[in-house]
């Protein structure tokens, strides 16, 4: 496809092949179309291993460097969100790692300054009455700390399954267990969640997480301009 060509095209109006196909031959505008259907994922699962917003932000920059340096290798053989989760996963894990069970001081000095912060619920009407708006706050404070608290091995799956929508067989394939660990796990995370809550978080989950446009901006923007400052891809080649 000629420059002239690609100058016109609607690159949302793609589909996933199409993209790959353009992003493989270095179109940056193709690659940001595939960040922004990939962010809210992506960021959610970096967010269930790191707990902390900041740092699961940088966990997917890094991992959209990653996976652009190594596009080339990319085969179709799973779909390309399938494929950045693995390297969003390898890269999240990689970070806790090198943590060491260490604490940054200045991000625990930030945090304290920030006071809690917690994932905004969508709204249905911009005159909602106070006391709606009062509640959805304490509503979603109350979930987003529950899931936080999970243990490690639980918050994952649950992020993966409930918030994601991931099935059983993805959830195994990604994390290198057992479908029947999964269901045990997902079992559980559940079970703790419905005490902390003490029933009084209902049916949707899926709505307490949406994910801001602003960050989804944000990241896509950060990643791109990375890669402009370096072309230099990194020597741990992702999984395939």
């Amino acid at each position: 496809m000629t420059p002239h060509q690609t100058a016109h095209l609607d690159y949302d109006a793609l589909g996933e092949a199409e993209l790959v196909a353009l992003a493989q031959a270095g179109h940056r505008e193709a690659f940001r179309v595939i960040m922004q259907r990939c962010n809210q994922r992506l960021f959610r699962v970096a967010k269930a291993i790191v707990r902390n917003e900041f740092e699961a932000e940088d966990v997917v920059q890094e991992a959209y460097t990653r996976a652009f340096a190594a596009l080339k290798d990319f085969r179709g053989e799973a779909s390309i969100l399938t494929w950045l989760t693995r390297i969003t996963l390898n890269e999240a894990r990689g970070r806790l790692r090198s943590r060491r069970n260490t604490v940054d001081l200045g991000e625990v000095d930030i945090a304290q300054s920030q006071g809690p912060h917690v994932i905004s619920f969508p709204t249905n009407s911009e005159s909602e009455p106070p006391e709606a708006t009062a509640a959805r706050m304490q509503i979603r404070h109350l979930l987003e700390e529950a899931v936080d608290a999970l243990p490690p091995l639980f918050r994952v799956v649950f992020a993966l399954r409930e918030i994601e929508d991931c099935s059983i067989q993805e959830t195994a394939d990604f994390l290198d267990i057992r479908p029947e660990t999964v269901k045990t796990r997902l079992h559980r995370a559940r079970r703790l969640l419905r005490t902390a809550l003490d029933e009084k978080i209902g049916a949707g989950m899926k709505g307490a997480f949406p994910f801001m446009g602003v960050r989804c901006r944000r990241m896509t923007d950060a990643v791109l301009r990375r890669l402009d400052l370096s072309e230099e891809a990194p020597e741990t080649p992702p999984p395939r």
